[in-house]
């Protein structure tokens, strides 16, 4: 799960700025429109939790412990929360929380099998 943990890192941080920029269209577009929708403000949350979830995966990638992952849980579950519970006129941003959702289930996966238990070697 290292190498997992260290690409969804490094995809998650590089789309964050995808979905801030976007967000911000959105956002403009939600008051220029007078919708009342705040799909433009629930993508900044989604983004700022992706890189959040970014920069915790990256750093907890070689721990032994699970609290990086209940860390990463928590983090790309809201994301996937505010993202398809928000995302209004906003349609990527339920690809965005969809990617959140796939980094908070396999990290739950990797609880459960016990991959955060083991030792890793010196190497």
């Amino acid at each position: 799960m290292k190498i997992w943990k260290l690409v969804a890192g490094i995809i998650s941080i590089i789309m964050f700025f995808f979905v801030t920029l976007q967000s911000c269209a959105a956002g403009i577009s939600n008051t220029l429109e007078e919708n009342g929708e705040i799909s433009g403000s629930a993508g900044v949350i989604v983004a700022v939790m992706l890189l959040a979830g970014g920069i915790v995966s990256i750093v907890t990638r070689k721990s032994t412990g699970k609290g990086g992952n209940i860390a990463l849980i928590v983090l790309f579950a809201l994301g996937a929360l505010f993202g398809f519970i928000l995302a209004g006129s906003y349609s990527d941003l339920r690809i965005w929380a969809g990617w959140c959702l796939i980094n908070a289930v396999l990290a739950l996966v990797s609880i459960l099998t016990g991959n955060g238990d083991k030792k890793d070697s010196p190497n």
